[in-house]
């Protein structure tokens, strides 16, 4: 076992790289101050800890297995290798899940769930590093599986629901959506079936160290580049408890009330171009038209609409009117600016809105105004 790579120098060299690489990563999440990556974002701390605790994790699971390069033992080579497997779920695996959980800001959810589902994985390792023997580890492997596969279900529906709720409250969703962490997941379960299949051989464990680098790399870029959403969640979850309750507002919400917040938003959102703020949320124009968070959601909800399609619809109509504009005078412009001047943080953004909202993209739309 493992004699494949023990001399080989160059994936000796990748494995400590890795190794370093992963170390590094966690002392930077969690005594650097700054954002290297964007300096005007400031991201979840709870987030950056968590991840910094996973990176560790890695860097000490991958100091723990560096005997296995030089020992010739059978026997110290099969306990260095199951007590390293038991480390691995014990740490490793529970937090690459803690981390991708702690990614959606829309609520706290509790954590204890993920040490019960990794109980039978220690119990199982446990019994195999007291017999020293792989008896039960295909049986391992097996629930390793299925719990994985269970995982990807249960954070594709939360996603899911994280992005609707972004697009509740916010009218930008620059550095605030998250799913890549399905991405950081299925590179995860991908390894890990590999693994299963093809275990004994060089070309794993090179793919298992690029793979490595990618994930470091990975979280890193996402730590640092998403928002921190919990100020403005809990104004929203203050907004709601004052309210008193979503059952009897939801009756209360008549027709009429309803009409009165289109009157509003026209008057105070509309007419005096509120929607071009950046980074404007639901709580700030609930404020502006003088109701609450959960009414206006309401209101979008009977649209058949969401609060972020309802501030780019805005916009794009205000980019439309100015590109017009802009033609008329024969003034010197480029789209970027004009989505900038239209509120949008970036052409990618307002690309993506004009062409959902517009039913065809930018330029398809400008041709067919220029013939």
């Amino acid at each position: 076992m493992y004699d494949y790579i023990r001399g080989d120098v160059l994936f000796i060299m990748l494995y400590t790289v890795v190794t370093t690489m992963s170390l590094v990563a966690s002392c930077y999440l969690l005594f650097r101050q700054g954002n290297a990556f964007a300096a005007d974002i400031t991201p979840p701390l709870r987030l950056r800890r968590w991840t910094a605790a996973f990176l560790a994790s890695v860097g000490v699971g991958h100091l723990w297995y560096f005997p296995l390069f030089f020992l010739t033992s059978s026997d110290d080579l099969r306990l260095v290798d199951l007590i390293g497997g038991l480390l691995d779920f014990m740490t490793i695996f529970p937090l690459a899940i803690v981390v991708m959980i702690v990614m959606l800001q829309d609520r706290c959810r509790p954590l204890w769930p993920i040490a019960v589902m990794v109980a039978p994985l220690v119990v199982g390792m446990s019994l195999c590093i007291a017999n020293r023997s792989y008896t039960l580890i295909m049986i391992i492997y097996g629930y390793f599986l299925l719990l994985g596969v269970g995982i990807v279900i249960y954070m594709v529906r939360e996603v899911r629901k994280y992005g609707r709720w972004l697009r509740d409250n916010y009218a930008d969703l620059e550095h605030k959506e998250v799913w890549q962490s399905i991405v950081v997941l299925f590179i995860m379960l991908l390894v890990f079936v590999i693994y299963v299949f093809t275990n004994d051989g060089v070309a794993y464990q090179y793919t298992l160290q690029v793979t490595c680098i990618v994930l470091i790399s990975f979280l890193v870029w996402r730590v640092e580049t998403l928002s921190d959403l919990s100020v403005s969640q809990s104004l929203c979850l203050a907004v709601e408890t004052e309210a008193g309750g979503g059952e009897s507002m939801e009756d209360n919400f008549s027709q009429s009330a309803q009409d009165k917040i289109g009157l509003l938003l026209q008057q105070r959102c509309i007419d005096v171009e509120l929607y071009l703020q950046r980074d404007l949320t639901v709580y700030q124009l609930a404020k502006a038209v003088g109701t609450n968070r959960f009414y206006l959601s309401k209101y979008f909800a009977r649209q058949g609409n969401t609060y972020n399609a309802y501030i780019n619809s805005l916009r794009i109509d205000h980019f439309v009117n100015l590109y017009r504009k802009t033609i008329e005078s024969q003034q010197s412009f480029t789209l970027k600016q004009l989505a900038q001047q239209s509120g949008f943080c970036s052409y990618s953004t307002f690309s993506n809105a004009f062409k959902q909202h517009m039913g065809k993209s930018v330029t398809a739309w400008i041709g067919d105004n220029n013939t």
